[in-house]
């Protein structure tokens, strides 16, 4: 029997390509220095790497969670220019290796373009995913003007550095600045990370970034964001806090440590920030949730001592925290927006996102005057 010959799509089909190497003629440019704005690395300029947490810090932390804290969910850059051309070089920490997420999500950068927050969707770097190093162009377009640019960093790879290649006689501006200098800083799970968008623009808090015109900081840590009491303190360090979102429900192990953690973790936020919002989303469904009773059964307790955690500190005073109950997030159909039974597809995010938005925007009102809603 003749043995057929593995089919490589690329081949076949020209858009399924990778791009093997950028344009040429580009003057390439660091984006750690002016103009350009670097946003979700607290840290960045104390230790120069983007990670998502310091590189030394008073509180230790757990070995899992620093190694974690070197993926760069959640990182973007922003600015304006007027160069025809966009290039972008890579040098990443290691290769793709996940199974169930593509490689532009798990290590590759996101191009959206837009005027005024309206950012739209234009590239991402498809590359060798064998590769740990890639230059790839994300536009190539007709007119010369001046537009927002806003690149996402990946969700679950390292990133050792990157350049920008742009036209050499491009103007590059400052974009656009944020309706207040205030933080989005949400720390949870795998999910909150971003596990398993298709490409970093769709994790749920990327999404978010786009209409809520503020700096958005992705603590989620996959499998491990359990509610550490030194996470908290390390958390509550970051400056100018304008909304916590807790949302690690999903990596709380079982009820009774979720019981433990919670309340030690909302209490060590408020030593240090007596006055900024704090959301508890509890858990989006899992498709597994109507099979496993055991496992609806915590998801419903969980749900219960979250909501009743945050009516007791109400009561007792706490006016600026919030419950948000996450099991609505994806609607009747949340086994079909998921890539495992658990990690939400792109579709999933943005359910996710499109049901938190009108909520954190009444939260965080008061930091977005004259910064109404954007598609």
């Amino acid at each position: 029997m003749t043995q057929s010959k593995p089919m490589e799509v690329s081949q076949l089909d020209r858009l399924m390509k990778p791009h093997t190497e950028a344009q040429s003629g580009l003057a390439w440019l660091s984006p750690l220095h002016s103009p350009f704005r670097i946003s979700g690395f607290p840290w960045l300029r104390q230790d120069g790497k983007y990670r998502r947490l310091p590189v030394a810090s008073p509180w230790p932390i757990p070995p899992t969670v620093d190694s974690l804290a070197n993926c760069t969910a959640g990182g973007q850059i922003a600015f304006m220019t007027d160069s025809r051309k966009l290039s972008i070089r890579v040098r990443l920490s290691g290769p793709a290796n996940m199974p169930h997420m593509p490689s532009t999500g798990q290590c590759g950068f996101d191009c959206y373009l837009g005027m005024n927050g309206e950012l739209t969707f234009y590239s991402t770097s498809k590359y060798d995913h064998t590769r740990t190093e890639y230059e790839v162009d994300l536009f190539a377009l007709e007119s010369k003007q001046m537009r927002a640019v806003t690149l996402y960093f990946p969700l679950y790879q390292g990133v050792e550095e990157v350049e920008l290649g742009l036209e050499a006689d491009a103007l590059v501006q400052a974009p656009s600045p944020y309706a207040s200098s205030k933080k989005v800083i949400l720390y949870g799970t795998s999910i909150t990370q971003g596990g398993c968008a298709s490409r970093p623009g769709m994790a749920y808090p990327n999404i978010l970034s786009r209409s809520i015109p503020l700096e958005f900081v992705n603590l989620g840590f996959s499998g491990n964001g359990r509610g550490e009491p030194e996470l908290a303190r390390i958390i509550g360090e970051i400056e100018n806090p304008g909304c916590y979102i807790l949302d690690y429900e999903a990596n709380s192990v079982s009820p009774e440590k979720l019981r433990e953690t919670l309340p030690e973790f909302i209490r060590i936020l408020r030593e240090k920030h007596p006055e900024v919002p704090i959301i508890v989303v509890s858990r989006i469904q899992y498709s597994m949730d109507r099979f496993d009773s055991r496992l609806n059964a915590n998801r419903l307790a969980n749900l219960e001592f979250q909501r009743q955690t945050v009516e007791q500190l109400r009561e007792n005073g706490d006016r600026r925290i919030h419950f948000y109950d996450g099991s609505s997030l994806l609607g009747d159909r949340y086994h079909e927006c998921t890539v495992d039974g658990i990690h939400p597809t792109d579709l999933g995010f943005l359910l996710m996102a499109d049901g938190l938005n009108p909520f954190i925007r009444e939260v965080v009102a008061e930091l977005l005057e004259d910064h109404p809603p954007t598609k």
